[in-house]
C-alpha cells in the first residue's frame, strides 16, 4: 500500500488560461512554445520558477497558483506570462485592445484561495497570436517583402511595431489580412500570400498597402507595388498621427 494519503479535498484552479495562435497558419499551436511567468513586487518583474502546464487542448495553465492558507488576509497579486517560439513573436494585445509596442506579455491578476474559499474572479481562456518573424520560415514560393520601422524624426530602429497589410481577392472579394512585428533592430519581413488591388483585370502590377503601428497615435506606411518592388529594402516612418 502506498504510503502517500490523498487528501480528501484540494482545489486547483488557474487564473489564466492561454492558447498560443500560429496567425500564419489559423490554428492553434502547442508544440515549440515556451512561457515565462513572472510577478510584480517593489515596482518591478521577478521572473518565477512556476512551470506551466500544458492541456490536451494546447492551452496553457497554472494550476495551483494563488493556493495559500489565509487566502482573506493576501491581496490579488500582478503577473504577466511572456511567450516564446522559434521564427515567431508574440502578439500579447487581445483582439479587441488596441496595438501598443511597449507590451511584452499577458497581464493577469492571482487572486488567493484555499479548498474552502474559490479564487474571486472566473478565468476565460486567452488567445496569444503567434506572427511569423524575420526568421520565419515561409514555404517555398510566398511572396515577401522586407525592411525596417524607423523613428520619422530620428531615424533610429523601432522593435515591437506592427506591419500589416489587409485586402480583398478580387474573384470572391474574401477577406485577407497578413501581419508581422519588427524585431529588436527595427527589422520586418511580411509575407503576402494574397493578390494586391490591380489597375485591371489583365494588369501586371499588384498594390498593397502597408500600416506599421507603434501604439495608438503613432503609425506610419507605405506603398508597395509588386514585382517590381519585391527586391527592394522598404523603410517605414513612424511619426505623431
Amino acid at each position: 500500500m502506498s504510503r502517500f494519503q490523498p487528501l480528501e479535498r484540494s482545489e486547483l484552479h488557474s487564473p489564466a488560461w492561454f492558447i498560443p495562435f500560429d496567425d500564419y497558419a489559423r490554428r492553434v499551436r502547442g508544440a515549440g512554445v515556451t512561457v515565462q511567468l513572472d510577478r510584480f513586487e517593489d515596482g518591478a518583474w521577478l521572473p518565477l520558477d512556476d512551470a506551466a502546464v500544458r492541456t490536451p487542448s494546447a492551452a496553457f495553465a497554472y494550476p495551483g497558483l494563488g493556493r495559500c492558507a489565509e487566502p482573506w488576509t493576501a491581496l490579488p497579486r500582478r503577473h504577466r506570462a511572456r511567450f516564446a517560439a522559434a521564427g515567431y513573436q508574440p502578439l500579447y494585445a487581445a483582439d479587441d485592445q488596441p496595438f501598443s509596442a511597449g507590451l511584452v506579455g499577458v497581464e493577469f491578476l492571482v487572486h488567493p484561495y484555499d479548498d474552502a474559499h474559490p479564487p474571486a474572479v472566473a478565468t476565460e481562456p486567452r488567445l496569444v497570436r503567434l506572427l511569423p518573424g524575420v526568421s520565419f520560415p515561409y514555404p517555398p514560393g510566398v511572396r515577401t517583402v522586407h525592411g525596417a520601422v524607423v523613428d520619422a524624426v530620428t531615424a533610429e530602429p523601432i522593435a515591437n511595431v506592427l506591419v500589416e497589410a489587409q485586402g480583398r481577392t478580387s474573384r470572391d472579394l474574401t477577406p485577407w489580412h497578413e501581419r508581422t512585428l519588427s524585431d529588436a533592430t527595427g527589422a520586418f519581413r511580411l509575407a503576402l500570400r494574397w493578390e494586391g488591388e490591380k489597375a485591371g483585370e489583365h494588369a501586371v502590377e499588384e498594390t498593397f498597402r502597408l500600416r506599421a503601428t507603434e501604439r495608438p497615435g503613432r503609425t506610419g506606411s507605405l506603398v508597395v507595388r509588386l514585382p517590381q518592388d519585391a527586391e527592394r529594402r522598404h523603410v517605414i516612418e513612424i511619426r505623431e498621427s
